[in-house]
């Protein structure tokens, strides 16, 4: 069976010093909040963190958000309401991971047929 082919949705928004990544559960739901605000977080993020890419844009390596960062950036540490202007401002992107398959057990060795 194929692993590895999930598709995975992430808000990105391009701060003054540093570019900012969520994780959220699908693109439609981020789109359901910006509509209805009484939704909340926990149904539409993916996790409660808040990464920066070190002006990467959307991709490189994902690193935690400092408290210090977060602050400089929106005013406040909290990271509910940094999250809130993530998604206000940010970008939604969609990937899907390409699937992977291909050598299930490399630990076997070499197999030859014995018959």
């Amino acid at each position: 069976m194929p692993r590895g082919n999930a598709a995975q949705s992430k808000v990105h928004y391009q701060g003054k010093d540093e570019d900012f990544v969520i994780f959220v559960d699908d693109a439609e739901s981020v789109r359901k909040w910006k509509d209805d605000r009484t939704i909340p977080l926990a149904q539409v993020v993916s996790g409660f963190k808040i990464f920066v890419t070190h002006k990467h844009g959307a991709q490189g390596v994902l690193d935690t958000a400092s408290k210090s960062t977060l602050d400089n950036e929106f005013g406040t540490s909290n990271e509910d309401e940094c999250m809130i202007k993530i998604m206000e401002r940010g970008s939604i992107q969609e990937t899907e991971a390409a699937e992977r398959s291909g050598s299930k057990n490399d630990s076997m060795g070499a197999r030859q047929n014995a018959h």
